[in-house]
Protein backbone atom coordinates (compact mmCIF):
# COMPACT_ATOMS: atom_id res chain seq x y z
CA UNK A 1 0.00 0.00 0.00
CA UNK A 2 3.15 2.53 0.31
CA UNK A 3 3.28 5.04 -2.31
CA UNK A 4 -0.13 4.84 -2.89
CA UNK A 5 -2.48 7.67 -1.75
CA UNK A 6 -5.09 7.04 1.07
CA UNK A 7 -8.73 7.85 1.17
CA UNK A 8 -9.67 9.37 3.94
CA UNK A 9 -13.30 10.60 5.83
CA UNK A 10 -14.26 12.20 8.89
CA UNK A 11 -17.39 13.29 10.58
CA UNK A 12 -15.53 16.77 11.91
CA UNK A 13 -15.42 19.84 10.16
CA UNK A 14 -12.35 20.55 12.62
CA UNK A 15 -8.96 21.91 10.94
CA UNK A 16 -6.38 19.87 13.02
CA UNK A 17 -8.28 16.79 11.00
CA UNK A 18 -8.48 17.87 7.47
CA UNK A 19 -5.04 19.99 7.44
CA UNK A 20 -3.23 16.56 8.58
CA UNK A 21 -5.06 14.83 5.88
CA UNK A 22 -4.30 17.23 3.32
CA UNK A 23 -0.86 17.94 4.31
CA UNK A 24 -0.47 13.99 3.72
CA UNK A 25 -1.48 14.07 0.48
CA UNK A 26 -4.37 12.08 1.18
CA UNK A 27 -7.63 12.30 -0.84
CA UNK A 28 -11.23 12.43 0.56
CA UNK A 29 -12.96 10.20 -0.16
CA UNK A 30 -16.72 11.13 -1.99
CA UNK A 31 -19.04 8.00 -0.43
CA UNK A 32 -21.39 9.40 2.10
CA UNK A 33 -22.08 6.02 3.55
CA UNK A 34 -20.52 5.04 6.84
CA UNK A 35 -20.60 0.99 5.78
CA UNK A 36 -18.34 1.40 2.67
CA UNK A 37 -14.83 0.19 1.68
CA UNK A 38 -14.48 3.68 -0.08
CA UNK A 39 -12.08 4.78 2.76
CA UNK A 40 -8.71 4.16 4.43
CA UNK A 41 -8.89 6.51 7.45
CA UNK A 42 -11.66 7.55 8.86
CA UNK A 43 -12.14 9.71 11.97
CA UNK A 44 -15.87 8.80 12.93
CA UNK A 45 -18.41 10.60 15.35
CA UNK A 46 -19.03 7.23 18.37
CA UNK A 47 -22.92 6.67 16.68
CA UNK A 48 -21.62 6.24 13.03
CA UNK A 49 -18.46 3.53 14.90
CA UNK A 50 -21.94 2.12 16.74
CA UNK A 51 -23.48 1.99 13.31
CA UNK A 52 -20.34 0.72 11.46
CA UNK A 53 -19.27 -2.18 14.34
CA UNK A 54 -23.77 -3.23 14.53
CA UNK A 55 -23.38 -7.14 13.52
CA UNK A 56 -26.80 -6.25 11.93
CA UNK A 57 -25.43 -4.46 9.55
CA UNK A 58 -23.24 -7.44 8.20
CA UNK A 59 -20.15 -4.66 7.32
CA UNK A 60 -16.63 -5.88 8.00
CA UNK A 61 -13.53 -3.90 7.95
CA UNK A 62 -10.79 -4.59 5.16
CA UNK A 63 -7.30 -4.97 6.21
CA UNK A 64 -6.75 -1.33 4.19
CA UNK A 65 -8.92 0.55 6.69
CA UNK A 66 -8.36 1.87 10.02
CA UNK A 67 -11.02 3.90 12.65
CA UNK A 68 -10.37 6.24 15.63
CA UNK A 69 -12.71 3.87 17.89
CA UNK A 70 -13.23 0.27 19.49
CA UNK A 71 -16.59 -0.89 18.94
CA UNK A 72 -17.54 -0.67 22.73
CA UNK A 73 -15.56 2.17 23.53
CA UNK A 74 -17.80 3.55 25.91
CA UNK A 75 -17.08 1.19 28.20
CA UNK A 76 -14.41 3.79 29.46
CA UNK A 77 -16.01 6.67 28.12
CA UNK A 78 -19.39 6.46 29.39
CA UNK A 79 -19.26 8.03 33.02
CA UNK A 80 -21.43 4.85 34.41
CA UNK A 81 -19.41 2.08 32.40
CA UNK A 82 -16.58 3.55 33.21
CA UNK A 83 -17.37 3.95 37.42
CA UNK A 84 -18.94 -0.12 37.28
CA UNK A 85 -15.72 -1.17 35.58
CA UNK A 86 -13.44 0.31 37.81
CA UNK A 87 -15.44 -1.30 40.62
CA UNK A 88 -15.45 -4.57 39.68
CA UNK A 89 -11.73 -4.32 38.28
CA UNK A 90 -11.17 -3.66 41.98
CA UNK A 91 -13.20 -6.24 43.41
CA UNK A 92 -11.77 -9.05 41.30
CA UNK A 93 -8.41 -8.27 42.18
CA UNK A 94 -6.72 -10.11 44.89
CA UNK A 95 -5.58 -7.77 47.49
CA UNK A 96 -1.91 -8.53 47.58
CA UNK A 97 -1.75 -9.33 44.27
CA UNK A 98 -2.97 -5.69 42.62
CA UNK A 99 -0.22 -3.91 45.48
CA UNK A 100 2.51 -6.46 44.05
CA UNK A 101 1.44 -5.12 40.50
CA UNK A 102 1.34 -1.27 41.91
CA UNK A 103 -2.51 -0.82 40.90
CA UNK A 104 -3.88 1.51 43.26
CA UNK A 105 -7.26 2.81 43.29
CA UNK A 106 -7.47 5.65 45.32
CA UNK A 107 -8.40 7.80 42.79
CA UNK A 108 -11.57 7.80 42.04
CA UNK A 109 -14.04 9.83 44.42
CA UNK A 110 -16.85 7.86 46.04
CA UNK A 111 -19.08 7.60 43.70
CA UNK A 112 -22.48 5.86 42.72
CA UNK A 113 -24.69 5.13 39.67
CA UNK A 114 -28.50 6.31 39.54
CA UNK A 115 -30.83 5.24 40.02
CA UNK A 116 -29.38 1.66 40.91
CA UNK A 117 -27.34 2.91 43.56
CA UNK A 118 -29.54 5.40 45.24
CA UNK A 119 -30.36 3.65 48.14
CA UNK A 120 -26.58 3.59 48.92
CA UNK A 121 -26.01 7.08 48.70
CA UNK A 122 -28.81 8.08 50.51
CA UNK A 123 -26.60 6.43 53.65
CA UNK A 124 -23.70 8.37 52.51
CA UNK A 125 -25.05 11.26 52.71
CA UNK A 126 -26.34 10.93 55.83
CA UNK A 127 -23.29 10.14 57.38
CA UNK A 128 -21.81 13.07 55.55
CA UNK A 129 -24.46 15.54 56.00
CA UNK A 130 -22.04 18.53 55.53
CA UNK A 131 -20.65 17.01 51.95
CA UNK A 132 -20.87 18.64 48.89
CA UNK A 133 -21.49 16.18 45.98
CA UNK A 134 -21.45 16.65 42.02
CA UNK A 135 -24.45 15.07 39.79
CA UNK A 136 -23.54 14.06 35.71
CA UNK A 137 -25.07 13.00 33.27
CA UNK A 138 -23.96 9.88 32.49
CA UNK A 139 -23.79 10.19 28.36
CA UNK A 140 -23.44 13.93 27.87
CA UNK A 141 -20.26 16.01 27.47
CA UNK A 142 -19.52 19.29 27.61
CA UNK A 143 -20.55 19.84 31.34
CA UNK A 144 -24.36 19.70 30.21
CA UNK A 145 -26.72 18.72 32.80
CA UNK A 146 -23.82 19.33 35.46
CA UNK A 147 -24.97 20.15 39.05
CA UNK A 148 -23.49 20.50 42.94
CA UNK A 149 -25.76 18.69 45.54
CA UNK A 150 -26.19 20.11 48.94
CA UNK A 151 -29.69 18.60 49.86
CA UNK A 152 -31.48 15.74 48.46
CA UNK A 153 -34.00 17.52 47.25
CA UNK A 154 -31.98 19.38 44.77
CA UNK A 155 -32.13 15.68 43.01
CA UNK A 156 -35.04 17.16 41.72
CA UNK A 157 -33.12 18.68 39.10
CA UNK A 158 -33.03 15.69 37.33
CA UNK A 159 -35.53 16.03 34.94
CA UNK A 160 -38.68 13.44 35.59
CA UNK A 161 -37.26 12.91 39.22
CA UNK A 162 -39.27 12.63 41.87
CA UNK A 163 -38.23 12.43 45.54
CA UNK A 164 -39.71 10.46 48.21
CA UNK A 165 -40.16 12.41 51.56
CA UNK A 166 -38.69 9.52 53.32
CA UNK A 167 -35.67 9.49 50.95
CA UNK A 168 -35.19 5.65 50.31
CA UNK A 169 -36.39 5.94 46.69
CA UNK A 170 -35.48 7.62 43.37
CA UNK A 171 -38.15 7.64 40.82
CA UNK A 172 -36.34 8.48 37.25
CA UNK A 173 -39.31 9.18 34.62
CA UNK A 174 -36.25 9.04 31.98
CA UNK A 175 -34.22 5.93 31.23
CA UNK A 176 -31.28 8.63 32.04
CA UNK A 177 -28.40 7.28 34.53
CA UNK A 178 -26.33 9.48 36.30
CA UNK A 179 -23.47 9.28 38.66
CA UNK A 180 -23.05 11.39 42.11
CA UNK A 181 -19.39 11.39 43.72
CA UNK A 182 -18.05 13.65 46.19
CA UNK A 183 -16.78 16.89 45.07
CA UNK A 184 -13.39 17.66 45.75
CA UNK A 185 -13.82 21.06 47.43
CA UNK A 186 -9.78 21.56 47.89
CA UNK A 187 -8.46 21.56 44.42
CA UNK A 188 -5.26 22.75 44.25
CA UNK A 189 -5.69 26.53 43.05
CA UNK A 190 -3.07 28.35 40.65
CA UNK A 191 -3.74 32.59 41.04
CA UNK A 192 -6.90 31.79 43.45
CA UNK A 193 -8.56 29.71 40.69
CA UNK A 194 -9.64 25.96 40.07
CA UNK A 195 -8.66 23.84 36.79
CA UNK A 196 -8.06 20.55 35.79
CA UNK A 197 -5.82 19.00 33.35
CA UNK A 198 -6.81 18.00 29.89
CA UNK A 199 -3.93 14.99 28.60
CA UNK A 200 -4.00 12.49 26.00
CA UNK A 201 -3.76 9.12 25.68
CA UNK A 202 -3.46 6.76 22.65
CA UNK A 203 -4.43 2.85 22.51
CA UNK A 204 -2.85 1.34 19.75
CA UNK A 205 -3.81 -2.63 20.89
CA UNK A 206 -5.74 -4.03 23.80
CA UNK A 207 -4.57 -7.60 23.93
CA UNK A 208 -2.13 -7.33 24.43
CA UNK A 209 -2.04 -3.69 25.90
CA UNK A 210 0.01 -0.84 24.48
CA UNK A 211 -0.70 2.59 25.68
CA UNK A 212 1.21 5.62 24.50
CA UNK A 213 1.19 9.22 26.57
CA UNK A 214 1.21 12.39 24.65
CA UNK A 215 3.79 15.02 26.59
CA UNK A 216 1.84 18.12 25.46
CA UNK A 217 -1.40 18.39 27.52
CA UNK A 218 -3.17 21.27 29.19
CA UNK A 219 -4.73 22.71 32.50
CA UNK A 220 -8.49 24.07 31.82
CA UNK A 221 -9.36 27.02 34.38
CA UNK A 222 -12.16 28.45 35.60
CA UNK A 223 -12.48 32.05 35.61
CA UNK A 224 -14.24 32.89 38.26
CA UNK A 225 -12.08 33.29 41.92
CA UNK A 226 -12.59 29.29 43.81
CA UNK A 227 -15.16 29.26 46.63
CA UNK A 228 -16.87 26.98 48.64
CA UNK A 229 -19.43 29.59 49.78
CA UNK A 230 -22.61 27.55 49.44
CA UNK A 231 -24.17 30.95 47.84
CA UNK A 232 -22.07 30.29 45.02
CA UNK A 233 -23.23 26.63 44.49
CA UNK A 234 -24.81 26.94 41.69
CA UNK A 235 -21.90 29.29 39.93
CA UNK A 236 -20.58 27.17 37.33
CA UNK A 237 -18.10 29.67 36.56
CA UNK A 238 -16.57 28.91 39.84
CA UNK A 239 -16.75 24.97 40.04
CA UNK A 240 -16.26 23.76 36.05
CA UNK A 241 -13.41 23.87 34.30
CA UNK A 242 -15.36 22.59 30.72
CA UNK A 243 -13.81 25.18 28.02
CA UNK A 244 -17.74 24.87 26.60
CA UNK A 245 -19.25 26.58 29.83
CA UNK A 246 -16.31 28.73 30.11
CA UNK A 247 -16.12 30.60 27.62
CA UNK A 248 -19.86 32.38 28.53
CA UNK A 249 -17.98 34.25 31.31
CA UNK A 250 -17.63 38.02 30.86
CA UNK A 251 -14.14 36.59 32.21
CA UNK A 252 -12.94 34.72 29.89
CA UNK A 253 -9.86 35.49 27.58
CA UNK A 254 -10.03 34.90 23.69
CA UNK A 255 -6.14 35.43 24.27
CA UNK A 256 -5.14 32.13 26.27
CA UNK A 257 -8.35 30.48 26.21
CA UNK A 258 -8.13 29.77 29.88
CA UNK A 259 -5.81 27.05 28.83
CA UNK A 260 -2.37 26.83 30.41
CA UNK A 261 0.61 24.47 29.49
CA UNK A 262 1.53 20.94 31.30
CA UNK A 263 4.87 22.47 30.75
CA UNK A 264 4.09 25.79 33.05
CA UNK A 265 2.38 23.44 35.52
CA UNK A 266 5.31 21.62 35.74
CA UNK A 267 7.48 24.41 36.55
CA UNK A 268 4.68 25.94 39.18
CA UNK A 269 4.80 22.20 40.75
CA UNK A 270 8.28 21.96 40.95
CA UNK A 271 8.91 26.00 42.50
CA UNK A 272 6.08 25.11 44.90
CA UNK A 273 6.91 21.90 45.78
CA UNK A 274 9.63 20.72 44.25
CA UNK A 275 11.16 18.10 41.82
CA UNK A 276 9.90 14.73 44.01
CA UNK A 277 6.82 16.26 44.39
CA UNK A 278 6.14 16.78 40.64
CA UNK A 279 7.72 13.20 39.69
CA UNK A 280 5.21 11.42 42.39
CA UNK A 281 2.28 13.64 41.25
CA UNK A 282 2.92 12.24 37.62
CA UNK A 283 3.63 8.85 38.61
CA UNK A 284 0.37 8.98 40.19
CA UNK A 285 -1.74 9.98 36.90
CA UNK A 286 0.46 7.17 35.19
CA UNK A 287 -1.16 4.83 37.71
CA UNK A 288 -4.79 6.10 37.01
CA UNK A 289 -3.97 5.73 33.10
CA UNK A 290 -3.20 2.18 33.36
CA UNK A 291 -5.28 1.24 36.22
CA UNK A 292 -8.38 2.98 34.27
CA UNK A 293 -7.23 0.80 30.72
CA UNK A 294 -6.62 -2.38 32.74
CA UNK A 295 -10.39 -2.65 34.11
CA UNK A 296 -11.59 -2.40 30.26
CA UNK A 297 -8.88 -4.66 28.73
CA UNK A 298 -11.14 -7.92 29.03
CA UNK A 299 -14.34 -5.70 27.91
CA UNK A 300 -13.05 -4.21 25.34
CA UNK A 301 -13.13 -5.67 21.59
CA UNK A 302 -9.98 -5.40 20.23
CA UNK A 303 -9.79 -5.13 16.51
CA UNK A 304 -6.82 -4.35 14.64
CA UNK A 305 -8.41 -1.57 12.72
CA UNK A 306 -9.24 0.37 15.61
CA UNK A 307 -7.07 3.09 17.61
CA UNK A 308 -8.54 5.07 20.48
CA UNK A 309 -7.06 8.53 21.24
CA UNK A 310 -8.30 9.14 24.88
CA UNK A 311 -8.63 12.86 26.83
CA UNK A 312 -8.23 12.34 30.26
CA UNK A 313 -9.74 15.08 32.49
CA UNK A 314 -7.89 14.36 36.02
CA UNK A 315 -8.46 17.22 39.26
CA UNK A 316 -5.09 17.80 41.63
CA UNK A 317 -6.27 18.30 45.14
CA UNK A 318 -4.49 20.75 46.92
CA UNK A 319 -1.69 17.43 47.95
CA UNK A 320 -1.11 16.57 44.53
CA UNK A 321 -3.52 14.04 44.49
CA UNK A 322 -4.70 13.16 41.36
CA UNK A 323 -8.22 12.64 40.99
CA UNK A 324 -10.00 10.56 37.46
CA UNK A 325 -12.95 13.23 36.67
CA UNK A 326 -13.66 11.38 33.32
CA UNK A 327 -12.21 10.19 30.09
CA UNK A 328 -13.25 11.24 26.76
CA UNK A 329 -13.75 9.28 23.57
CA UNK A 330 -13.38 12.49 21.53
CA UNK A 331 -11.60 15.12 23.26
CA UNK A 332 -12.57 18.47 21.53
CA UNK A 333 -10.82 18.79 18.47
CA UNK A 334 -11.86 22.63 18.64
CA UNK A 335 -8.94 25.09 18.94
CA UNK A 336 -9.36 28.94 20.84
CA UNK A 337 -6.12 30.17 20.33
CA UNK A 338 -2.88 29.86 17.60
CA UNK A 339 -1.09 27.86 20.89
CA UNK A 340 -4.04 25.35 21.38
CA UNK A 341 -4.40 24.58 17.09
CA UNK A 342 -0.59 24.19 16.87
CA UNK A 343 -0.77 21.69 20.23
CA UNK A 344 -3.79 19.75 18.26
CA UNK A 345 -2.37 19.65 14.65
CA UNK A 346 0.68 18.07 16.23
CA UNK A 347 -1.23 15.60 18.06
CA UNK A 348 -3.21 14.08 15.52
CA UNK A 349 0.03 14.38 12.95
CA UNK A 350 1.63 12.21 15.76
CA UNK A 351 -1.45 9.90 16.17
CA UNK A 352 -0.92 8.94 12.16
CA UNK A 353 2.47 8.65 12.65
CA UNK A 354 1.83 5.68 15.46
CA UNK A 355 -0.78 4.41 13.35
CA UNK A 356 0.21 4.31 10.02
CA UNK A 357 3.89 4.64 10.26
CA UNK A 358 4.45 5.92 6.77
CA UNK A 359 0.96 6.33 5.67
CA UNK A 360 1.24 2.68 5.27
CA UNK A 361 -0.69 -0.02 7.58
CA UNK A 362 2.18 -2.31 8.89
CA UNK A 363 1.72 -6.35 7.92
CA UNK A 364 4.30 -7.16 11.28
CA UNK A 365 3.38 -5.77 14.59
CA UNK A 366 6.97 -6.86 15.54
CA UNK A 367 8.43 -4.08 13.88
CA UNK A 368 6.66 -1.59 16.38
CA UNK A 369 7.14 -2.96 19.62
CA UNK A 370 10.81 -1.84 19.41
CA UNK A 371 9.66 2.11 19.05
CA UNK A 372 9.51 3.97 21.94
CA UNK A 373 8.97 7.53 21.31
CA UNK A 374 7.39 9.18 17.64
CA UNK A 375 6.94 12.69 17.81
CA UNK A 376 5.14 14.19 21.32
CA UNK A 377 3.90 10.20 22.30
CA UNK A 378 6.02 7.93 24.36
CA UNK A 379 5.14 4.52 25.21
CA UNK A 380 4.35 4.40 28.80
CA UNK A 381 3.12 0.58 28.57
CA UNK A 382 3.86 -2.05 27.01
CA UNK A 383 2.11 -5.57 27.48
CA UNK A 384 3.71 -7.57 25.15
CA UNK A 385 7.06 -7.06 26.36
CA UNK A 386 5.83 -7.77 29.60
CA UNK A 387 4.79 -10.64 28.34
CA UNK A 388 8.34 -11.82 26.61
CA UNK A 389 10.15 -10.58 29.68
CA UNK A 390 8.24 -13.18 31.65
CA UNK A 391 8.19 -15.86 29.64
CA UNK A 392 12.38 -15.43 29.22
CA UNK A 393 12.47 -15.26 33.27
CA UNK A 394 10.74 -18.75 33.52
CA UNK A 395 12.86 -19.76 31.10
CA UNK A 396 16.15 -18.88 32.64
CA UNK A 397 14.78 -20.27 36.18
CA UNK A 398 14.15 -23.46 34.44
CA UNK A 399 17.82 -23.49 33.27
CA UNK A 400 19.11 -22.64 36.89
CA UNK A 401 16.58 -25.58 38.43
CA UNK A 402 17.93 -28.23 36.54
Amino acid sequence: MQNKKLKWKSDFEKSVIIENFVNRGWTKSQDKEEDSSDWNVYWATVWNVRNIFNPKSGFRLNDQQIINHFPNHYELTRKDCMVKNLKRFKREQDKETYEQQGWNFDFLPTTYVFPGEYSLFVEEFHRCPNQTWIVKPAARSQGKGIFLLRKIQQLKKIAGTTVTSNMTQLNLASKENYVVSKYIDNPLLIGGKKFDLRMYVLVTNYKPLKVWIYNKGFGRFCNEQYTTDVAEIENMFVHLTNVAIQQYSDKYSQKHGGKYSIDALKFYVESAYGTEAFQKMMDDIHNIMLTSLKSVQAVIQNDKHCFEMYGYDILLDANLKPWLIEINASPSLTTTTPVDKNLKLNLINDVYNIVLPNDDFPDNEQKQQQITKVGGFSVLYDESLDLMNRKAQKRQSVKIWK
